[in-house]
């Protein structure tokens, strides 16, 4: 029973999900610091309000409120967190992922065009004066 377990929790994947929720809270609370300390204080100037969350409410006929502000300040922490993941992980992986290009080796011919060479070779040990039959058309 403890062996199956263990082998579950020591899988790659498993302990990739671990360390990601771990430095996904991490980076949750820098967010909300950017939020709070830069974006709150501008809209606060804008729209005269502490913060998102006391922005854009619309009161009800029956008591209730409308908080706009909070949707807005949820989508911009939304995209803010969307945008470092990409920037500051993505693109970093992407690019450790490309093979690097290998400067001095030519590039590898297509088969395509290694056969165009061959036939030109053989066209021109022969005496190739006849003419060149036409390419197969593509339907």
């Amino acid at each position: 029973m403890f062996k199956g377990f263990k082998e579950f929790l020591l899988r790659g994947n498993v302990v990739d999900l671990a360390v990601a929720v771990v430095i996904g809270a991490a980076f949750n609370s820098v967010v909300e610091r950017v939020v709070d300390s830069l974006i709150n204080p501008i809209i606060g100037m804008v729209f005269r309000a502490d913060s998102l969350d006391g922005a854009l409410q619309i009161s009800l006929p029956g008591g209730g409120t409308i908080a706009l502000g909070a949707v807005i300040g949820a989508i911009i922490n939304f995209v803010i967190v969307a945008a470092v993941v990409y920037f500051v992980f993505v693109m970093p992986m992407n690019r450790l992922r490309k093979p690097a290009p290998e400067s001095g080796e030519p590039p590898v011919p297509t088969e395509q065009e290694l056969l165009t060479e061959i036939r030109d070779l053989l066209q021109a040990q022969t005496g190739g004066g006849g003419a060149q039959p036409e390419p197969p058309h593509k339907h």
